[in-house]
């Protein structure tokens, strides 16, 4: 048998074998590393639920670990600076979802950093995850798996984007900028939107602002058609989610 077949017949088998091995849950691990409390929320993409009923609080230096089913889809942000009252009610300065602590399929009000994730598909049975600033952001960010071999990347914005946010893209609270607006939220202009006739990847190009983002965090997407650069793929068993991280 010629060494290319071999390769062929290697590669259908591992797929195989991929495609048809027992399924299991994949763990998310997600960590406070930042100074102050963050409400993490959670949101299952179209037919998969919501974990621990969409948000919870996390003290600053505290974790909280959770499994979700091979398949499940979904996205996860911080949100900062909330009040709730005893029955979960109140408001958030970025990332609010409906004034809940809870949010039960409600999004996030951007800007907000959001992990996105597809832990396979029935196509594949690999992992697809990213850090996407398409929202905007509020606060660093990364997700990296824990063992599935040397080729899974680590999706991250590790930098305060506040600090060095356009003035027409800040949001304010007082005197503090606690987010920083894409330049889609910003304009609202189909250019930095990818929409109308810049609806595709091949006419939707990077921007000035864009560019920006893409600087300072370079493994986050910096607008929609981002994907080269952004988007990583693995199969682990877990992964970690740490917010405000310590710089790699």
């Amino acid at each position: 048998m010629a060494a290319v077949s071999r390769l062929q017949l290697f590669f259908f088998l591992y797929c195989f074998f991929l495609a048809f091995s027992p399924t299991h849950a994949v763990q998310l691990i997600l960590i406070n590393s930042c100074n102050s409390s963050i409400w993490p929320a959670t949101l299952g993409g179209t037919g998969n639920t919501s974990p621990l009923d969409g948000g919870f609080h996390l003290g600053a230096g505290e974790e909280v670990a959770f499994d979700v089913p091979t398949g499940w889809s979904g996205r996860i942000w911080a949100r900062q600076g909330c009040c709730f009252d005893e029955l979960g009610k109140g408001s958030c300065e970025t990332g609010d979802c409906d004034g809940r602590l809870r949010c039960r399929g409600a999004g996030g009000v951007p800007p907000a950093t959001l992990v996105e994730m597809t832990f396979g598909t029935a196509r594949s049975p690999l992992h697809y995850y990213d850090v996407s600033l398409v929202d905007g952001f509020n606060l660093p960010v990364s997700m990296v798996p824990v063992g599935g071999g040397g080729g899974c990347g680590v999706a991250a914005c590790e930098v305060n984007l506040n600090v060095c946010c356009p003035s027409r893209f800040e949001v304010r609270m007082g005197n503090k900028v606690v987010g920083c607006k894409s330049a889609c939220l910003a304009l609202q202009t189909d250019k930095y939107c990818c929409r109308g006739e810049y609806g595709s990847p091949s006419s939707c190009r990077p921007t000035l602002f864009s560019h920006l983002f893409k600087s300072v965090c370079p493994k986050a997407y910096s607008f929609a058609y981002d994907d080269p650069t952004s988007l990583n793929w693995c199969r682990a068993s877990s992964y970690v989610i740490t917010f405000c991280p310590p710089r790699r």
